[in-house]
């Protein structure tokens, strides 16, 4: 399996992600989105697996990154991908959380869910909280999944064949792009489930401006969900016109 790290200035806090990676994984991507600091060069750091530097001559985005991760997981031809933030707000020993859902087959792509941790409201800030659950409630309808919760969580495990299928270069590339995923999954038929994750804070500030964002995010739910909304109507009319075929 391999590890996709999308990292943007994170020449601070990349070593501590990559040193508490578990000895099982085989490949560590790391995605230098356009960085202005060391971030390249620090990760450079070898453990019992291969790593390799992907840097992008300009910034594409958190989601950019992920994808230009996933593209080279698919050429490893690795069975599963989980992806990682470069910010050490993942906590490494529950990776395996994430990945047996994938490799037991009972599931296509895990995410991450901290809003189901019993001190979500003491650990995590109440403003990216309280919209993390305005997202989430938003998501699942848009995209059907209406039994997720933890929209916005980024530490996510995806297996090869449904990560073969989803359209890469139509993902979204910013802040929205889990929400974005989500939909992509859905139009596949994707088995997407939550795993219990530890929401993890420390120092940092986030880069988030939350006035920037929705309009961006309410235009990908929008489209997700008139999409699902048209898909439907196509499948009771395959349906009805099956029905009346046999009839």
């Amino acid at each position: 399996m391999a590890v996709v790290i999308p990292a943007h200035d994170e020449e601070r806090l990349l070593p501590v992600t990559l040193a508490g990676l578990p000895a099982y994984v085989d490949h560590v991507v790391v995605v230098d989105d356009a960085s202005a600091d060391a971030t390249a060069r620090v990760a450079r750091r070898h453990g019992p697996w291969t790593l390799e530097v992907i840097r992008h001559p300009e910034n594409l985005g958190v989601g950019g990154a992920i994808v230009t991760g996933y593209r080279r997981a698919l050429a490893l031809g690795v069975d599963a991908t989980v992806v990682v933030g470069a910010d050490a707000q993942m906590d490494p020993a529950e990776m395996s959380t994430l990945l047996d859902p994938v490799a037991d087959g009972e599931a296509d792509y895990v995410k991450g869910d901290r809003l189901g941790h019993p001190e979500v409201w003491r650990r995590m800030p109440k403003v990216r909280l309280l919209g993390n659950l305005a997202l989430s409630v938003m998501t699942g309808f848009s995209s059907g999944y209406r039994g997720l919760r933890d929209s916005q969580c980024g530490y996510t495990a995806l297996g090869r064949a449904a990560l073969a299928r989803v359209a890469l270069a139509d993902l979204y590339p910013r802040y929205g792009f889990p929400n974005d995923l989500l939909a992509k999954l859905a139009e596949i038929d994707a088995r997407v489930v939550d795993r219990p994750v530890t929401p993890i804070y420390g120092d940092e500030r986030s880069g988030i401006r939350i006035l920037r964002v929705i309009g961006p995010i309410a235009w990908l739910l929008l489209r997700s969900g008139l999409r699902r909304v048209a898909r439907q109507r196509q499948g009771r009319a395959a349906l009805a016109a099956a029905s009346s075929t046999s009839g």
